[in-house]
């Protein structure tokens, strides 16, 4: 399972997603964080934030819109509160930023200089550029850039976490690799909004502002801007985010081009999501015969991987063509026999193999989609 985001090594590709998992170690009672690949926090300004009123998340058929509007204690009281917790459970720490200037990035990076434990920055750039008129910095090369440049002050890898609502992702990424990161994170969330028929009024207290939708709705979203811009950029690291509630979810933005994935809305419904996802992504991989998860990344633009029902070939190989040096081809393919009668597969019998994640606790009922959380920020 280990795999790499740029240069940060990880021992697996599954994450939390930014605003979906506290500041802190908040799901420490439901996953082992120290089994994740990496723990990203909720986005951090560099002084308190109060955020936006409520009502601010609604469920929606087929994810969450939220308007929490970054909502934070500043980067100080994050280090001195929230970080030693997520340090005490082996936790690897991705903190994620934001500010309103470029200024207030610079300040929030060079605060988390040095901070034990954080192994990159994720710049976040779907908030409002006051310099600009309050236009998104994801919207804009230019800002994005300029963002990104003021990040450096952290001294850390920098991941930038761009938004799908852009006529092309591609030139915002080349403008966000150009100014420093080392990384792409995408998706953020999709803009919309939710009105109650009946009041005739804005279902979220950010009123005509509208919120940011999440969770399987948007996965495919994800899934292209993932595979454009690994096809852009071959040798950049990329974190695919939006959607991800299943191990297959996350085989899919792997052979799309990520290097690792984040799971965010899922966890609303259930906190166990993340340990759920790593669980069903090494299952897939044993029933598919992939002995290392890296064979799997950007696999799509290639051959395709073996399905379950064909013959997974010897442990370690997948049929991932091009992605493992020195890895043995496939077999040639049988030819076919005219008019003769394809035979009809017997039932497939899998041995059960137990998992390798500590037990976890069952989720209290008060939990669900309504629970209080963050966005994906």
């Amino acid at each position: 399972m280990r795999t790499h985001v740029g240069s940060v090594p990880l021992p697996n590709p599954v994450l939390t997603a930014s605003g979906t998992a506290g500041h802190g170690a908040e799901l420490a009672s439901y996953v082992d964080l120290a089994t994740l690949g990496a723990v990203v926090v909720k986005s951090l300004s560099a002084s308190p934030w109060p955020g936006n009123p409520a009502p601010r998340v609604h469920e929606t058929p087929a994810g969450m819109l939220n308007s929490v509007g970054l909502q934070g204690p500043g980067v100080r009281a994050w280090l001195a509160r929230e970080l030693p917790p997520l340090n005490d459970r082996g936790a690897r720490v991705v903190a994620s930023i934001w500010g309103r200037n470029a200024d207030e990035y610079a300040r929030a990076a060079a605060m988390l200089a040095g901070a034990p434990g954080v192994v990159a920055v994720e710049v976040n750039v779907s908030c409002p550029n006051l310099e600009d008129r309050g236009r998104m910095f994801a919207h804009s090369a230019q800002a994005t850039a300029q963002a990104v440049a003021a990040s450096t002050a952290s001294g850390l890898p920098l991941w930038v976490k761009l938004s799908p609502n852009v006529p092309d992702i591609v030139d915002i990424a080349r403008a966000a690799l150009d100014a420093g990161a080392e990384a792409l994170v995408l998706v953020n969330t999709v803009l919309g909004m939710a009105i109650d028929v009946r009041r005739r009024t804005y279902r979220l207290g950010s009123g005509a502002g509208g919120g940011g939708l999440s969770g399987p709705a948007i996965r495919p979203v994800a899934v292209r801007a993932v595979h454009d811009c690994r096809v852009a950029f071959p040798g950049v690291g990329i974190v695919g985010v939006g959607g991800v509630c299943r191990g297959v979810d996350a085989v899919e933005m792997l052979l799309a081009g990520a290097d690792a994935v984040e799971v965010g809305t899922a966890t609303f419904r259930d906190p166990r999501a993340p340990a759920r996802v790593l669980a069903g992504l090494q299952r897939w991989c044993r029933l598919h015969g992939v002995g290392d998860v890296r064979h799997l990344v950007g696999a799509v633009q290639g051959a395709p991987v073996a399905l379950a029902t064909e013959d997974p070939g010897p442990p370690g190989w997948s049929r991932s063509a091009g992605s493992t040096p020195g890895a043995p081809p496939p077999p040639p393919p049988t030819a076919a026999v005219p008019d003769s009668p394809r035979p009809r597969p017997g039932p497939v019998t899998r041995p059960e193999v137990p998992s390798r994640l500590p037990s976890i606790p069952p989720v209290p009922p008060s939990r669900g989609p309504g629970a209080p959380g963050g966005d994906y920020g």
